[in-house]
């Protein structure tokens, strides 16, 4: 038995000299759409399915409903149920689609409890879904793979709610021309359009910017369009799946009769006069004011940067004359809320003294305290002068309420003051982060193809280290779109967390800079960890993508020359067109804005069945050897496996030194642009 152990010793040792070259490295991606920019009907089709239009689904002697049928309308809580065929990918982006209506429309939803109608959403083979309140118990909507984006979500939860495709409207022809002759054969049933008693635009305009709008090579047979937009600036603009348009939420909130939103709050950029109801607090010696430009800056508002001079307004404390402690308070309108946690989203510009002080609070009205209780919630100085930042602050406010901004005047000498603009404020989950890249319209036009900028790296609310690696001017092979990756890195807590990373869903959102919370059209890309997703390496050894980085990274030196490891990314290499990126408010003041989170989605499982378990691959040795044949038969298998362990391992050794060698003389500080 010594001689036998000795030779596992040995084995060890050889074992630890092998060093396999890894599958896996920071500079790995998976394309989690492997590369293709498919629209849904690219999807299914590729899926074999064959639906109207591309994806509704109408059974046989089914007619087309009116979507002005009260009949087919669902109530504006709509009952669903997430089947357990969904990934968990899938479901987070449902849910997130759910908050999008649940912001900018009447519409919400709610776990099924009994009701006889609902919407079961399922991973069937595309994505669809019947239009209407078909009354028929369970009906049906199909998230299948690569269907997990937001705007295709919403697409068919559209359908679902009573609308039919833009294109198929009756006045369509006086804005769009088809080209019939370049559509597949047997799918020009798809390009018929309908009269009012069929679809109604319920007295809205074409909209080329809908969500429900066809992509211009919609069944083509090549990749010539099958439509043609009759004003030439909107041929690229149709077939977006980023968001709702500002039409198709007017049309979904005409349908339902719909006043307000179930979580918006409120929007003011201060352009008019009675600033959004907000209100002189008492108790402060000076006053906010509502004003165009300040000597010391700002020298225009946020809501009109880089787009209008001499417009816009904004509120301003000056502290560049005053004494030091002089206070001025500027309250919202009364808020009722229905949820307990508001975020609370404003710009904010400092140009006064470094220790110039905004404070936000809440005054909550409660039995207790009839005339309202202030609550501080944050306090802000400091910080980058000379520009508008972003901020948002997390409100826990469950009683009715004013948002209270207050502005102290330090000692410190001032040019300007303090100043907000563009605040929204809503009951919704506060972004995690913020990464800002400035001068991006530069970036834009000198960055080659194929060059990789990483955000500053992030800590999850659970303590996973995170960053976001972007290509400004795509890979090299599609040079005219925008790609996105998640990596996991390493960070102060790896020690403690559990690895694989289990279930952790990235938000990666460049943010649509509309002054309006609820006109947005962010374009959001979501990516969930697996820790059962493996690669395999030459040797036939497995890895797990999401695994510790320190094992299946690679060794990069930041900004400031320390050194971190960064896993491999996955993401997509379609994040966003560089004409899509220039078709809203996406850059403003020449920079973009991403908003960063990642989410434990664990609790995504409760409704999942069939959880695979992670395969433990991992060879243990028996110490309990119970006959000499098998202790011979072992040590005879030890022996042969160390000799072929010392050769193949000093050959793997001498290569992944040199790699490592090579690698680390290859280091340099990687660019980042920090918020």
């Amino acid at each position: 038995m010594a001689s036998l152990h000795t030779l596992l010793i040995l084995c060890g040792c050889a074992t630890a000299l092998c060093l396999p070259t890894s599958s896996l490295t920071g500079n790995t991606e998976i394309d989690v759409d492997g590369g293709k920019d498919q629209d849904i009907f690219n999807i299914n089709e590729a899926a074999g399915l064959d639906l109207v239009e591309g994806d509704i689904l109408i059974k046989e002697g089914e007619g087309r409903n009116t979507i002005l049928g009260e009949e087919y309308r669902w109530p504006t809580t709509v009952p669903y149920v997430l089947d357990s065929s969904l990934e968990i990918n899938a479901k987070g982006v449902i849910l997130k689609a759910f908050e999008q209506y649940r912001l900018k429309t009447c519409i919400d939803f709610k776990p099924r409890d009994g009701e006889p109608n609902y919407i079961s959403v399922f991973k069937g083979s595309g994505c669809y879904s019947k239009v209407g309140n078909r009354k028929m118990g369970k009906q049906e909507l199909s998230i299948g793979a690569n269907c997990d984006s937001l705007g295709t979500v919403e697409h068919e939860f559209l359908h679902a709610l009573g609308f039919w495709h833009e294109q198929s409207r009756s006045d369509r022809d006086d804005y769009v021309t088809i080209v019939w002759d370049q559509i597949q054969e047997g799918k020009e049933h798809n390009f018929n359009s309908y009269d009012e008693t069929e679809s109604s635009s319920l007295g809205v305009p074409y909209d080329y910017g809908s969500v429900m709008h066809y992509s211009k090579t919609a069944f083509s047979k090549g990749s010539e369009p099958t439509i043609v937009t009759k004003i030439p600036e909107f041929l690229n603009v149709i077939g977006q799946r980023m968001e709702f348009s500002d039409n198709d939420l007017l049309k979904l909130n005409r349908l339902y009769n719909c006043t307000t939103a179930s979580t918006f709050l409120d929007s003011c950029n201060f352009e008019e006069p009675n600033i959004c109801g907000m209100i002189q607090g008492d108790g402060g010696n000076a006053k906010w004011a509502r004003v165009q430009m300040v000597e010391g800056g700002p020298q225009t508002d946020y809501t009109n940067l880089g787009q209008c001079q001499g417009v816009g307004f904004f509120m301003h404390f000056s502290t560049a004359t005053g004494t030091q402690g002089d206070k001025a308070y500027l309250e919202s309108r009364l808020f009722y809320p229905k949820r307990p946690s508001q975020c609370l989203q404003f710009y904010h510009y400092n140009s006064g003294g470094i220790d110039d002080q905004l404070n936000i609070w809440v005054r909550e009205y409660t039995v207790k305290n009839p005339k309202g209780a202030l609550r501080l919630i944050q306090k802000i100085s400091g910080g980058l002068q000379g520009s508008w930042e972003l901020y948002h602050v997390t409100l826990d406010v469950s009683d009715k309420f004013r948002v209270v901004f207050e502005g102290v005047k330090g000692r410190d000498t001032s040019k300007g003051g303090l100043s907000l603009d563009d605040i929204n404020l809503s009951e919704t989950q506060c972004p995690q982060y913020t990464w800002r890249i400035r001068d991006f319209s530069s970036l834009l036009a000198t960055t080659p193809a194929g060059s990789k900028t990483y955000s500053p790296r992030f800590l999850s609310p659970d303590g996973y280290s995170f960053q976001i690696g972007l290509y400004i001017n795509g890979l090299k092979d599609s040079p005219d779109k925008m790609a996105i990756y998640l990596h996991l890195t390493s960070g102060p807590n790896d020690d403690n967390l559990q690895w694989p990373c289990p279930w952790r869903q990235a938000s990666m959102e460049l943010m649509d800079q509309n002054p309006d919370i609820q006109h947005r059209m962010n374009n959001i890309r979501m990516i969930t960890t697996d820790p059962t997703k493996t690669s395999t390496d030459t040797m036939g050894n497995v890895e797990y993508f999401w695994d510790d980085p320190r094992k299946v990274g690679s060794l990069v030196t930041d900004t400031d020359g320390s050194k971190f490891y960064r896993g491999p990314g996955s993401g997509s290499s379609n994040y966003i067109t560089h004409g899509r990126l220039k078709s809203r408010s996406f850059i403003k003041g020449n920079d973009v804005i991403f908003l960063l989170s990642l989410d434990d989605v664990t609790g995504l499982w409760k409704t999942q069945t069939g959880r695979p378990e992670i395969q433990d691959l991992q060879l243990e040795i028996d110490d309990t050897i119970g006959s000499s044949t098998a202790t011979v038969a072992i040590s005879v298998f030890v022996a042969a496996a160390m000799f072929l362990g010392l050769a193949v391992g000093a050959m793997f050794y001498m290569r992944r030194r040199g790699r490592l060698m090579e690698r680390d003389r290859e280091i340099e500080p990687e660019r980042t642009d920090e918020t």
